[in-house]
């Protein structure tokens, strides 16, 4: 049995006790951002790091990805073509894997509050201020084009 037909069944194999998922099943899902540009932070003071070393004028859009059906299907590729055909776009692209980078993911929405822990979310800061979040009930039922034109507005209106 392979590693996608394992987790149809609800079988979850646990790497570290707080990390849901193995890497080589989120892997494919990491990439659809990595390779648009995201860069990944895996820990906490990784995700630090980017909020220390940006300006008042900088964008910084944090993604917190997912393994659900609604990131795959509608999260990850809004986001792909927002980024893609989006004259303004956030000066850092940033994503953190929610399940897998559990520190890291702690860390990140702790920049991301007082919005509640939400996965896949999306959080666009214009400096060091959350400027405009979306959670994952906004991103459940609704179409990655849709998705990517709210974002192409956001960008708009902050970057």
């Amino acid at each position: 049995m392979n590693i996608w037909n394992l987790l149809k069944c609800g079988i979850v194999f646990h790497k570290k006790e707080q990390d849901m998922y193995p890497e080589e099943l989120v892997a494919p899902m990491r990439k659809e951002l990595v390779e648009i540009g995201f860069n990944e932070l895996k820990t906490p003071q990784e995700v630090d790091d980017v909020f220390e070393n940006t300006s008042e004028e900088e964008t910084t859009l944090l993604v917190i990805n997912s393994v659900c059906g609604c990131a795959a299907g509608a999260a990850r590729p809004g986001i792909r073509w927002a980024v893609q055909n989006s004259d303004k776009k956030p000066s850092k692209l940033t994503t953190v894997f929610a399940g897998v980078d559990s520190d890291a993911v702690a860390q990140a929405r702790s920049y991301t509050l007082p919005y509640p822990p939400s996965s896949p979310s999306m959080a666009l800061f214009k400096g060091n201020k959350l400027v405009h979040f979306i959670e994952r009930h906004q991103i459940e039922g609704n179409v990655a084009e849709a998705i990517g034109q709210h974002l192409k507005k956001v960008f708009e209106h902050y970057c």
